[in-house]
């Protein structure tokens, strides 16, 4: 019964503490919160205990979810995700290098017929071993969406800090990139 549930179903269930309702939600939601939380985090133990944390959350606010259409409840509980995985960035005092703008890095844009040789899993783990405020700024930037002035207000930092971070992880990832092609060809 609980598989056929839509979303605004399913979180009125969670609401009553109805625990299939519950054990539905984990079901369907988990692996992609952990991706999440993975690619925030980097290290996959921390991000299994933030997973963890982010669906008790929610399930503790279920109530409080409004259902905006399909997709809704998802992006509410990566919302809380992405929330959850900067709080915890930011208590660990992030290593933060420098906050300059930087310039261009000199490194030419690989091809697209390049980038669909590289194996998925190969730059998710590129991106897992930036530094936190460069891999975090990658995520909310290229992946989420977020505009440097909306990341330098959750990161308090400045609009040229997140921008020069974002450019310094482009640097890294455009240079392991080229790296991983020359040795492809030999």
């Amino acid at each position: 019964m609980y598989k056929e549930l839509g979303e605004q179903e399913l979180a009125r269930y969670c609401s009553h503490g109805d625990r299939s309702a519950e054990d539905e939600l984990y079901r369907r939601y988990a692996a992609r919160v952990l991706t999440l939380c993975r690619r925030y985090l980097g290290d996959s133990d921390e991000a299994k205990d933030m997973m963890q944390d982010v669906l008790i959350q929610a399930l503790d606010k279920i109530q409080t979810f409004t259902f905006r259409g399909p997709g809704s409840l998802y992006g509410w509980i990566s919302r809380i995700a992405i929330n959850k995985s900067i709080n915890h960035l930011k208590r660990q005092r992030w290593r933060i290098v420098r906050l300059e703008a930087a310039g261009p890095d000199g490194i030419p844009e690989p091809a697209e017929q390049d980038m669909e040789e590289i194996p998925q899993e190969k730059l998710l783990e590129w991106i897992a071993k930036l530094p936190d405020m460069q891999r975090t700024i990658f995520n909310m930037y290229c992946i989420d969406g977020y505009t440097h002035r909306q990341i330098g207000e959750m990161l308090g930092i400045s609009e040229k800090g997140s921008a020069g971070e974002l450019a310094r992880a482009r640097k890294q990832l455009k240079e392991k990139i080229r790296q991983y092609l020359k040795d492809k060809e030999r």
